[in-house]
Order: structure tokens, then sequence, then C-alpha cells
């Protein structure tokens, strides 16, 4: 049956449906970024709300931004805005759920007149993101705000229609402002060390050059409270699709699956209120960055340090690699011996239990996760997730070993070519300037890491550079594997 809210009633008991009137919701958050884990993570919470019967004025509408967004619109919209959640169990099982919290969708390339309206309605109290690391528009060398950009040059040009989300938010908060209406909370979801302190820096930049008297008020008025966010939530296959049809009968143009464990741990900072999103599992807490660097540091970089290692040993799906004794092995050592170093106590949290469920998790054959969406925008992750950890390590003049085989993991993958000759697509925003570099540490090896808007001044330290320059002549020389093997040697000894 096509998902629809006319189908709801129609399917059986294996699919849970709304238990709630989705016409008597309004709209309390504006959403950009409606991908796969939006909608598997904060949707579903709100969701969740909604079903116990609370959070009706917390409806979300959806905003997409680029040109590839409009499929999202078209599946949404052909489905009332409806969609599918499967999680997905070890030992098969599924957990099916369609998520009816996404009560509209816009999409500012049609009518950014919409978008900034629905912003600037008093009943909007939330602005969430999720738009990827590398949406926030901030150079990896200074940390600053990129005025340079294309968007962001035209969004500044008095009388432009905005076309970013800097622009799109900026101008909706200028016209409350002027409507004596309070500033909603911009709540980042973001996988990026202090998520709504990095937001608040943007967001402000971008508006003192564009109205610096807004910005002021932003700065008074405007919160942007930082949060951890973690579920597994691979790119949709048309397996997904299929088995939906096929075992639960339900069509749906877009559905999302994803693994059943979830978390979210988000500041306690909305002056104009929030969902209760306690209620559901949502840890509420004065202070996010114990957990967010946990999340960061050892499941995200983890992530990183699994797939480079493991697309040119030749596995393509991110169980095969985690169910390795070889490669297992490798993330834990890196979890225990460099980046458990850099974490301060996690309140309520036992991290050798953590590091155990990660392994577990990756190895979730259900997911079939691909280890090229782990390896995928690398120049917008590694220098967030894995490059602090080496920074500190070295500061404090502990081991960086591994990591820095992590960075020459990728050196090596960026060259486009595996180890059976086969060419490699790289994806990264960076591709063009990267893959050059990278093919030519043939004849200059430290050519990838002098790279200074990726790496900062790395380069510079005699100890990282050792270790890095071990680590790329051995994947140069036997392999990806035998490479961990000597590693795991170097552990051990």
């Amino acid at each position: 049956m096509q998902l629809s809210a006319q189908a709801l009633q129609q399917f059986d008991d294996t699919v849970q449906v709304p238990n709630y009137d989705r016409g008597d919701i309004t709209v309390g958050i504006v959403h950009f970024g409606v991908g796969g884990f939006h909608r598997a993570h904060q949707a579903m919470y709100v969701d969740r709300l909604l079903r116990r019967g609370q959070a009706r004025d917390w409806g979300i509408c959806g905003v997409g931004v680029l040109p590839g967004d409009r499929r999202m619109k078209d599946a949404l919209d052909a489905q009332d805005g409806l969609y599918t959640l499967a999680l997905r169990h070890p030992d098969g099982t599924w957990d099916v759920s369609v998520i009816g919290s996404i009560v509209d969708y816009l999409l500012a390339l049609d009518d950014p007149e919409a978008v900034i309206e629905k912003i600037a309605a008093e009943t909007t109290r939330i602005v969430s993101l999720t738009i990827t690391e590398g949406g926030y528009n901030f150079t990896h060398d200074t940390g600053e705000f990129d005025a340079e950009n294309p968007d962001v040059v035209h969004d500044l040009t008095d009388g432009a229609v905005p076309r970013t989300t800097f622009g799109l938010v900026v101008e909706a908060l200028s016209r409350r402002r002027a409507r004596g209406l309070p500033s909603p909370t911009i709540m980042s979801c973001d996988n990026i060390q202090g998520n709504g302190d990095v937001a608040r820096r943007m967001f402000l930049a971008y508006a003192e050059l564009k109205d610096p008297d807004l910005a002021e008020w932003m700065r008074a008025e405007t919160s942007f409270p930082n949060s951890m966010v973690d579920r597994i939530t691979p790119v949709t296959t048309p397996e997904v699709t299929e088995a939906l049809s096929s075992r639960f009968g339900v069509d749906d143009r877009w559905p999302v699956a994803a693994e059943p464990f979830t978390s979210w741990v988000l500041e306690d900072a909305f002056p104009l209120g929030r969902p209760a999103f306690e209620d559901v599992g949502v840890q509420v807490v004065d202070d996010v960055e114990p957990y967010e660097l946990m999340k960061l540091r050892l499941l995200n970089a983890s992530h990183q340090g699994l797939c480079y290692f493991g697309y040119l040993a030749g596995y393509r799906l991110v169980h095969d690699v985690a169910q390795d004794p070889l490669f297992a092995d490798f993330l834990l050592a890196y979890m225990d011996d460099e980046a458990t170093p850099t974490l301060a106590p996690v309140p309520g949290v036992d991290l050798d239990d953590y590091k155990r469920t990660l392994i577990e998790r990756f190895s979730n054959p259900e997911i079939r996760d691909t280890v090229a969406r782990l390896c995928a925008e690398s120049s917008d992750r590694i220098p967030k997730w894995l490059l602090p950890v080496i920074r500190e390590n070295l500061v404090a003049d502990r081991h960086i070993r591994l990591s820095a085989a992590i960075v020459a993991s990728w050196a090596r993958y960026a060259e486009g070519v595996d180890e059976d000759g086969q060419p490699i697509d790289v994806v990264d925003q960076l591709k063009d300037s990267l893959v050059p570099i990278a093919r030519s540490q043939h004849e200059n090896p430290t050519a990838f890491i002098e790279n200074r808007s990726v790496f900062g001044d790395l380069a510079d330290n005699p100890r990282f550079v050792t270790a890095y320059l071990w680590a790329l002549d051995s994947l140069h020389g036997v392999g990806a594997r035998k490479t961990l093997e000597a590693l795991r040697e170097k552990v051990q000894s």
C-alpha cells in the first residue's frame, strides 16, 4: 500500500502508525536539512512525544536549501509528510514505524519568502539544523567564517534574495526583531565539537557582515544550545524499500533505516521553551561537552579508523570490517590508548562498556552501512573528529601512532586507486585539490599533511611526521592489512 495519511489504517499491527491527529499539530520547529539522520533521530523523538499526547505545538516544518533537496520534498509531499523508519536488529528483526512529526516541508529554491516567514512566525520557537559538518562555512585552518563563499557573497549583497541557511535565518530574525518578537533558539544537531558554540560564531559572523545592529540583538537574544547526537543511519538502499514493501506492505518513496541504538544529550538552554524531550529518553543536561567529546572521538573517529583501511583491504560493508578481529583490535587500541586519555569523566557512562558496545554496533549485519559512506567528505570530518585527539596527545606527550596511521590511510585512499589498481571514487568537496596532492606524495611523502587549510601546523611536528611517514610508507609497501598487523605488534610491545 502506498504510504499516505489515508492508508494509515490499512496497515497491520507489524507497522506502528501515528495515534494522533496530525491536523491538530502546529509548527514549533523549523528544521534545515531533512535527511536520513534527522528523520531517524530528532523527528522520531518528536513523534514519540506526539504519541504520548504531548508536543502538539512542536510539529516540524522541514526546509531544503539545495537542489538535491527537491527529491525529499517530492517524496514527503506525495506521502502527506509521512515516512517509514525501520530499526534493524542484529538478529534480522525489524521494528517499523510511520513517523508523522514532519507536518510541512518547504524548498527555499522555490519560495524563500515562505521559509523566512515560517521562521519569523511567532509560533516558531526552535530552528534546528542537520546541515552536515561542511554546512557551517568555516575554514579548517583558522576556524573563521568564510565570507568569500560565493553563496554568502550573494546573500550579503543589498537586496539579494537569500539562498543560504545563514541568509534565510538571519533575515527571519531581522523581521522578528522589527515586529517585537523574541528570537527562536537555534539548535545544531550536527557532529561537531561544541556544535552550538560553532553555530553561534558562524551565524553571528554572518549577521555582523549583514547588519551589525542585528548581530548585537542576536548576541543578547538568541540561544545556541550544544548537543550530542548518536544513531548510525546509513543511506537508504533499494533493498530497504523493497523489504518494507514485501515484508510489511508499505510502499514508501524514501524510507529510512537505522540501528536500534539511539542517544541524544542536549543542553537545556531554550528561552522560549522546548518539547519535553526528557520524557522520551533524551538526556537534558547543563554541560554537553563530556558526552560530545566521547562520541566524536570514540565513535566518529573510529569510523574514520575503520573506513580507509577497510576499503583498501577490500571491504565494502562496515559490518564486515568490524567483524574482522584485526580491525576490531585496531579500533579498540585506538580508543583505549589514544582517544580515551583525551576524555574527561562522562557522567553516567561506563567508557569501557561504551567502547565494547561500539564494536557491536559497527558489527550489526542488518545495518549494511557502506564503507564508502564513511570515507566521504573526509576533509570535513578528520579535522573535527581525529586531529584534536592528535593535537592533545602531542601536547601531553602521549601515543599518536594509531591516529597518525589513520591520517596516513586517508592520504593513501585519497590517491584514488586501491591496492588492486582499481579506481576509487573519492567523494569530498576538496577532491579536486586533495587527489592530486595525494598522488604527489610518492615523490614528496609529506605533501598531503602540508595542506595547512586541512592540517594546520601538524606537518611542523617531528613526532607526528615520523609516525605518519612510517604508516604511509608501510601502506605503499605492504598494504593495509599488513600495516595493521605491524601496528598491532607495536602496540603490544
